[in-house]
């Protein structure tokens, strides 16, 4: 069946904004996607309509709770987790990198290893770094191959010795867009002893996320990056979380996930997550009859991938033929599963900030700098005060927004206006 796009673009009202008459493009997914009414409206009627604190015996704090235990629940089924004690849900994903790290890293001792990949953005790489100082770790890294752009086994494995302790690895990188064969390097570091820690925050907008599956001990991801609410959330092995020391107040519940998860949540964002993983399930039930919801959660990511990847594609190709345009990431359309529409450039003569704000001044958002992915931009020898220009395609882009994208770019690179 075609892709629905007329009717997943009616799901969210940024979509039909217009500055001066201009439509928008929005392209700037991988820092944050738009959100569906749905979302918003949950979010909406939990502030107006219930809003409390929770373990109340009055009908607000009855039903917070109810909003609270809904959302883990469907952050699990949607992360493919056997419980919801298994995710733990928060500010964001660097915050709670930052507040687990001190627990994983409890038992560790002076001269333990840690090894980080290249590919990392920063926010799986700052925590492992603090710790390793304040604990005297070793830090070992592993790059990234700069011909197919993923994280080799060969690589990783020449990393790994009896002290590794943690292995943290880039599911999807939110600089090239490349995807890292993550169940088998997560079974190189298992068979090392080592626990592993997954950034998926780049790929869970694409691609299913089937925790299980991968091997992984930790997995982490942001909602506000597949059309939800800004929170991060962490999933955590069961008997893994049940062992690790919690960092705590005193009067909180030694119960898991409550135990790491600081302070009052933000109840309404969690209304707003369950309504995101409703939004995926809708979509699933356009192109699937089954009445698994997992199973339309899949399904919707099918449909989205089949979409989405035919627009990279034309992404990419379009801008290979304009004149000092160089790409940064798979370019092989025989390769495109094996990388989420992230796409980065940089231009031989004009800096990534200029293209950045004429596209802005074009109606088509697009960022630009090294967007907190350090190390990749380290490792190609990239200056981070220029970083690149970075387009992200998302479900609801179309055809036409492509064609502007490139035309726009090529335009503004020979001189004229986009």
């Amino acid at each position: 069946m075609a892709f629905p796009i007329s009717e997943v673009r009616a799901c969210f009202p940024s979509l039909a904004q217009t500055d001066n008459h201009q439509p928008r493009i929005y392209v700037d997914n991988p820092a944050g996607t738009q959100v569906p009414l749905s979302v918003a409206n949950a979010v909406r009627d939990y502030m107006l309509t219930n809003a409390s604190n929770a373990g109340g015996h009055f009908v607000t704090s009855v039903a917070t709770d109810a909003v609270w235990q809904k959302a883990h629940e469907d952050a699990a089924l949607f992360l493919g987790a056997r419980s919801f004690k298994e995710i733990i849900i928060g500010q964001s994903m660097t915050s709670l990198a930052f507040h687990l790290s001190r627990s994983i890293c409890h038992d560790f001792q002076p001269g333990d290893e840690i090894v980080i990949s290249r590919m990392e953005h920063e926010g799986n790489v700052g925590a492992w770094l603090e710790i390793a100082k304040d604990k005297n770790l070793t830090v070992r890294w592993v790059d990234f191959n700069h011909e197919t752009w993923q994280v080799e086994p060969e690589d990783l494995a020449a990393q790994l010795s009896p002290r590794t302790k943690l292995v943290a690895l880039n599911y999807a990188s939110n600089m090239t867009g490349s995807i890292n064969d993550i169940p088998t390097l997560a079974k190189l570091a298992k068979d090392a002893g080592a626990l592993v820690f997954v950034d998926a925050v780049q790929l869970a907008p694409h691609h299913l996320v089937d925790v299980y599956a991968i091997g992984c001990d930790f997995l982490a991801c942001s909602s506000y990056k597949f059309f939800g609410p800004h929170l991060g959330l962490i999933w955590g092995r069961g008997d893994l979380l049940g062992a690790l020391y919690p960092y705590k107040g005193r009067c909180v519940s030694d119960d898991i996930p409550d135990r790491f998860e600081c302070g009052t949540p933000q109840y309404e964002l969690l209304a707003g997550l369950s309504a995101t993983v409703q939004y995926f399930e809708d979509l699933g039930r356009k192109g699937s009859s089954s009445t698994d919801r997992r199973a339309l959660v899949a399904a919707s990511y099918q449909m989205s991938r089949d979409y989405e990847e035919p627009l990279t594609n034309l992404l990419i190709d379009g801008l290979k033929q304009i004149s000092g345009v160089k790409v940064y990431g798979i370019t092989n359309p025989n390769r495109i599963t094996q990388r989420v529409p992230t796409v980065s450039i940089r231009h031989a003569s004009m800096p990534p900030t200029d293209i950045a704000q004429a596209l802005a001044k074009a109606g088509i958002f697009v960022w630009h700098g090294h967007n907190y992915a350090y190390e990749p931009a380290r490792s190609l020898g990239l200056p981070l005060d220029e970083g690149v220009v970075r387009i992200g395609l998302s479900h609801y882009n179309t055809k036409e927004e492509v064609e502007a994208i490139v035309t726009g770019i090529e335009r503004i690179t020979r001189g004229s206006n986009p």
